[in-house]
């Protein structure tokens, strides 16, 4: 009999992004969505009741965090591969998630075949980035980082987290909520941010985090 398929857990809260991926998978004999799940909650939930043998999710989440969630498998399910897939575009998020602990990141915008394939180079035991960025990151290891101009490269994680949410246009007390921090945390992190980057005021930092945020998306910015 042929072995049985990878069972993969889709986080994503997105229904829709869910449902693209159980029909894109039902086509494939070797892999299938074994669980579903819309908040980093609910995922590890699943994991503690299930066994999955990869686990592909959206760092963009609305509820809890996607750097948080990898982290945490990290710590919980150490053998448990991670593929991040995301809406972001690569270069301004692969090698965060990277750093966290995933095995691979892969765009929503690119070709659904690149997901099977990220997922079965993953399995393998490889870590996938396309082709490009693998180039990039080699390229920045022989010659160092950008150090001209405000850059997000330059952020924390959570840092990079809290200019997400701001460019999506939430409040600093909705941003608390959705990170399960206190509100003066957030501002704590808002003011590392201006500082950093060397925004003066909340109104230059709203509109670099737009900015950036619709460029993380391959949006132009207006």
């Amino acid at each position: 009999m042929p072995p049985a398929p990878a069972r993969i857990l889709v986080v994503d809260d997105h229904p829709i992004v869910r449902w693209g991926l159980d029909k894109l998978f039902a086509a494939e004999d070797d892999l299938a969505v074994a669980g579903e799940a819309a908040t980093a909650d609910e995922a590890l939930q699943l994991m503690g009741a299930e066994t999955f043998d990869l686990v592909l999710l959206d760092i963009g989440l609305k509820q809890g965090s996607g750097l948080d969630l990898i982290g945490q498998i990290r710590a919980q399910y150490d053998d448990l591969p991670v593929l991040v897939l995301s809406m972001y575009q690569e270069r301004f998020y692969a090698e965060r998630v990277l750093r966290a602990g995933a095995q691979g990141f892969v765009t929503k915008q690119g070709d659904p075949r690149a997901v099977v394939e990220a997922i079965r180079r993953v399995l393998g035991g490889d870590l996938y980035v396309s082709d490009a960025l693998a180039d990039e990151l080699v390229l920045r290891a022989v010659e160092g980082p950008d150090g001209g101009g405000p850059a997000v490269e330059h952020l924390s994680d959570r840092e990079a987290e809290v200019v997400r949410f701001i460019g999506g246009g939430l409040t600093t007390r909705e941003i608390a909520g959705e990170l399960n921090l206190s509100v003066k945390t957030i501002e704590s992190y808002r003011a590392n941010v201006k500082r950093k980057l060397g925004l003066k005021s909340g109104a230059e930092l709203a509109r670099f985090a737009y900015d950036w945020s619709s460029r993380s998306m391959g949006v132009e910015a207006g």
